[in-house]
């Protein structure tokens, strides 16, 4: 048999005040009604004493929110890479006094349609819809009928939907930088994609706005790339066989691998030429995966602000919900473009940069 709840009437009786009085103080309207601050204290202490706790349901039905927020994924809650998204999302949302309700997809597009509707049939107050990869995606019907946001992800199609994503191209600057401050000007190579903004992976924000800012960083130093090789897919084994092509025709100083599991490729190729890293080839790369730091000698890397992505998510949402509290649905502007907030990645300056050679 579970304990009986504690409810307001129960805290009113012990601080010897009426319900109404009760309420007004643990609503946080005491001061604005001139309850005294003696009566606030005895409230306050007798419902810590008590261990109340509101009745969340009753809330929501006199105040017309739910206080949770539905975050719908493609694989970012099974993903170990991006898990802290999830982590700074629940953690932002706690703050706030909301719950998170987490579904994934899979990328099924009914399941994504269920799951939405899912959430819309519990009337969550947001909706947050993600993806694990930085990708372009198509807006489900329906969902700019409520706050919602994009996260990790832009729309294929024009929304009204604002974006959270990491800030791709001023990460491909700061690994540009990274190279240029250690002197690097001749032989730098691209492994993963490029030169030509044609050759990146298809429906890859992270490819074209990474090589965009490799290009513009490296450019205005009026630095060439000396040549590149693309990838079929980010992984370890590309990275070795595309490194392996290039060693076969030249002599890189320095590289910018596309992400840590290319340059962990590129790291044995070097090693079957009989090359060391940074010693004879400094390398860059982006991401921060575990394996960065695992690396030997550890990988210099542009961090995914997973973290700081799933908060700025929910920041976004709740000028979202407010700005729909304040607005006519009926009248809202849905032609409005979403505005797109970049998230910075940060610099790991680890042990794979060294001086160019003068």
């Amino acid at each position: 048999m579970s304990p009986r709840r504690v409810t307001l009437a129960d805290v009113a009786k012990a601080a010897g005040v009426s319900r109404p009085t009760a309420s007004l103080v643990l609503s946080g309207r005491g001061r604005e009604l001139r309850i005294s601050q003696d009566v606030e204290q005895r409230v306050l202490r007798a419902a810590e004493e008590l261990q109340y706790r509101p009745n969340i349901v009753s809330v929501g039905l006199r105040t017309g929110t739910s206080r949770t927020i539905g975050f719908v994924s493609d694989t970012v809650a099974t993903s170990r890479l991006a898990g802290d998204m999830i982590k700074g999302a629940l953690e932002a949302a706690r703050e706030r006094g909301f719950m998170l309700f987490i579904g994934e997809t899979e990328g099924d597009a009914e399941l994504e349609r269920l799951l939405l509707q899912a959430m819309h049939d519990r009337q969550v107050d947001g909706l947050i819809l993600a993806s694990m990869f930085t990708r372009t995606i198509k807006v489900p019907k329906g969902i700019t009928g409520a706050p919602a946001v994009l996260l990790n992800a832009l729309p294929k199609q024009p929304t009204p939907l604002p974006a959270v994503i990491p800030d791709e191209a001023e990460a491909g600057r700061r690994a540009a930088h990274v190279l240029l401050d250690a002197g690097h000007r001749d032989d730098i190579y691209l492994i993963g994609a490029g030169p030509r903004l044609r050759d990146v992976p298809a429906q890859s924000v992270a490819a074209v706005e990474r090589l965009v800012g490799i290009r513009e960083a490296l450019g205005a130093a009026g630095v060439k790339v000396a040549g590149a090789r693309t990838c079929p897919d980010w992984q370890p084994e590309y990275g070795l066989a595309a490194t392996r092509d290039l060693l076969q025709t030249a002599r890189p100083r320095a590289l910018i691998c596309f992400n840590d599991r290319i340059a962990m490729g590129a790291y044995q190729a070097l090693d079957d030429f009989g090359l060391k890293v940074p010693a004879d080839v400094s390398i860059v790369s982006f991401d921060d995966h575990p394996l960065a730091s695992w690396m030997r000698p550890q990988l210099t890397t542009v961090a995914l602000p997973h973290y700081e992505l799933g908060r700025k998510a929910v920041d976004v949402l709740f000028a979202e919900i407010d700005r729909f509290a304040e607005t006519d649905r009926e009248h809202a502007d849905t032609d409005r473009a979403g505005e797109v907030h970049r998230v910075p990645m940060p610099v790991r300056s680890r042990e794979s940069v060294s001086p160019s050679p003068a």
